[in-house]
């Protein structure tokens, strides 16, 4: 009997940063951007509560988180959607905007997630290049023609931990097509504290034709149950709502992240630690000849270019050492790793290792 026949979709999927790769090994994770001190005190008491009701369905509209965002955030409550992550808003925005043959511009190097929702509409896909790994708004406007619908950035950017400061953010809507919607992706911003940078949603809270997205997967700690969210005008929102799946924010989720979003010390503890971490691990990395971006995300982008050994090689021998990393072969990066920053522990372990790795060289 023949399988029933379905359409062709030409994309390579998703492949995450690997857990482990034997059974009953403890390895060091390292790989997917996750929060390094786990979650705050107020999510784990949800954790410990036995009275949770599961045999009803939650709210389709996630009132509750919505009230609270805007109240912690200082944003319009009715231009707000929550999703099962941030990637499914990714997902209905291309839904509700792509059709076969439409255009939409991404960073030469941006989330997998960005070209594969677009893929999967019929929609092309253009890749605009970066300057030393840097999103060119330049490079984004000389690519833009009248097929494109949406453009996509990440700020900071994954993988490579750059930025565009406030300036180049709003050069960048003013120069493109006031048809184009610009979707700015938040997810990093907590950690990144440079003088010259701002959030997409602190910019374009009030813009018709910018949407933002935001996460609770990395500096909350809530990777594993899925929840992000969207904000944009009223009118996309709307219509957002018309596509949605009726409960796709479980309701732990929602009561997880409405009590994350509003322990501000632990963001803060949080980003201190990144900080610290990071800068440390930069500096010892650079002593072996591997650059790194700045430390603006909770993840380092290792160039071994100038490093007398490849990250081929550098990532075999970390994984000896049980700890696990995330090669740049999905987003075409050459001879670079991307390392997340640990807990104090795991930071400690891999500084160990690194010297001792380089100790043989």
């Amino acid at each position: 009997m023949n399988v029933p026949k379905f359409k062709n979709i030409n994309i390579e999927a998703y492949k995450p940063g690997k857990s482990g790769t034997k059974k009953n090994i403890k390895y060091v994770k390292l790989s997917a951007n996750e929060s390094s001190l786990g979650i705050s005190s107020n999510v784990r008491r949800v954790f410990k509560n036995k009275n949770l009701i599961t045999n009803r369905y939650p709210d389709s509209k996630s009132k509750n988180l919505r009230i609270e965002i805007s109240k912690k955030i200082k944003c319009d409550f009715e231009k707000i959607i929550c999703g099962a992550g941030s990637d499914e808003i990714i997902q209905m925005i291309c839904q509700l905007y792509l059709n076969k043959n439409d255009e939409v511009i991404l960073p030469e190097y941006s989330f997998l997630m960005y070209r594969i929702y677009s893929k999967i509409t019929g929609a092309k896909v253009i890749f605009a290049k970066e300057k030393n790994f840097k999103v060119s708004v330049e490079n984004i406007i000389k690519k833009v023609s009248n097929k494109t619908k949406l453009v996509f950035i990440a700020n900071p950017n994954n993988p490579t931990g750059t930025y565009l400061n406030k300036f180049e953010l709003i050069t960048l809507r003013k120069k493109l097509n006031k048809k184009v919607l610009l979707i700015i992706d938040d997810a990093y911003h907590e950690y990144n504290l440079k003088k010259d940078y701002i959030s997409g949603l602190n910019l374009f809270k009030r813009s018709k034709n910018v949407f933002i997205l935001r996460t609770f997967s990395k500096i909350y700690g809530l990777a594993s149950l899925r929840i992000g969210w969207g904000y944009g005008d009223k009118k996309i929102i709307n219509a957002l709502y018309k596509i949605k799946p009726p409960f796709n924010v479980n309701f732990f989720a929602e009561l997880c992240a409405t009590k994350a979003i509003s322990d501000k010390g632990f963001v803060k503890k949080s980003v201190r630690h990144n900080i610290f971490w990071g800068n440390k691990l930069k500096k010892l990395f650079e002593s072996y000849g591997i650059s790194s971006n700045e430390v603006t995300c909770n993840f380092l982008l290792l160039n071994f270019k100038n490093c007398k050994i490849s990250s081929k090689l550098f990532m075999n021998k970390l994984l000896m050492n049980k700890i696990i990393v995330r090669g740049m072969n999905e987003y075409k990066i050459k001879n670079c790793l991307r390392l997340s920053i640990g807990n104090s522990s795991e930071n400690k372990y891999l500084l160990k290792v690194v010297k001792k790795i380089f100790k043989n060289v």
